[in-house]
């Protein structure tokens, strides 16, 4: 129920924006959603376009410096590569064509590390000449379709783990930069985006059913500790907002997860 009425106040807040990448969420959400079995997942750039009509950000300022991967975990790569996908949308939204093509290359590079960049070359590519273009609407549809992409292929070598790591970093990254603005500048409207608990529930059901040895990893159990917090400050507000306690507890934790994702690998 609260995740039906999360999707609904995104499509409101999406609705009437001026441009041609703001159709409503109401009218497309079977078609641009990233769906993980039964729960339709919004994409980063459909989440941060409502966000940015909302507390109008400073995207220059939430870029984060590109670092390129240096893990060797599959594990840790796959959550980093998430929190990429959703850095690229963060760059778009800040028009900043070297960011967005800095993103692009940290990506194929964790692609390559992962065995699936084959699937993706020729739209990387094509994210490099569209950011020089400054075709911000067109990138935003390549990455989206870079993203599925890249799960499609891990989906075929059969590393389903990955996958889930993979949609979880990039959530919680939409959540991270969401939670981090609304803790520095409080407004009750917009932190009806933040309550996901609908979601933080799959992705924790979705750890709980991965095969022991990843499940049992120090990262992921972790991982599951920090989404299983998460989800307890969301259900703290109503299905329309959030305290600007919770708000700021939420914060706290997104970005212990975030930071988490580039720490050195454990060792095994």
């Amino acid at each position: 129920m609260r995740h039906r009425v999360f999707l609904t106040v995104l499509a409101l807040l999406l609705a009437g924006q001026g441009d041609s990448r703001s159709e409503s969420l109401a009218a497309k959400d079977v078609e641009s959603a990233v769906f993980m079995e039964t729960i339709a997942m919004p994409t980063p750039g459909e989440f941060f376009i409502a966000l940015g009509k909302q507390c109008q950000p400073n995207w220059a300022k939430l870029l984060k410096s590109s670092t390129p991967p240096t893990t060797t975990d599959r594990e840790r790569m796959a959550l980093q590569l998430g929190v990429f996908v959703a850095d690229g949308f963060i760059a778009i939204e800040a028009q900043d064509g070297q960011g967005v093509k800095n993103t692009g290359r940290d990506i194929l590079a964790i692609t390559k590390k992962l065995n699936v960049s084959q699937h993706i070359i020729a739209r990387s590519q094509s994210i490099s000449d569209f950011a020089e273009e400054s075709d911000w609407n067109t990138l935003r549809e390549e990455l989206d379709a870079t993203q599925n992409d890249v799960r499609l292929a891990l989906l075929e070598q059969n590393d389903n783990a990955l996958v889930v790591l993979t949609m979880t970093g990039s959530w919680m990254r939409q959540m991270d930069v969401a939670a981090q603005l609304l803790a520095e500048d409080y407004k009750p409207g917009p932190s009806a985006l933040l309550v996901q608990p609908a979601i933080a529930t799959h992705l924790i059901n979705r750890i709980d059913a991965l095969p022991d040895k990843t499940r049992n990893l120090p990262l992921v159990v972790g991982l599951r500790d920090g989404l299983d917090s998460a989800r307890t400050h969301m259900l703290k507000g109503s299905a329309y907002n959030l305290s600007a306690a919770a708000v700021k507890e939420l914060s706290a934790t997104m970005s212990s997860l975030i930071a988490g994702t580039a720490e050195p690998s454990e060792k095994k």
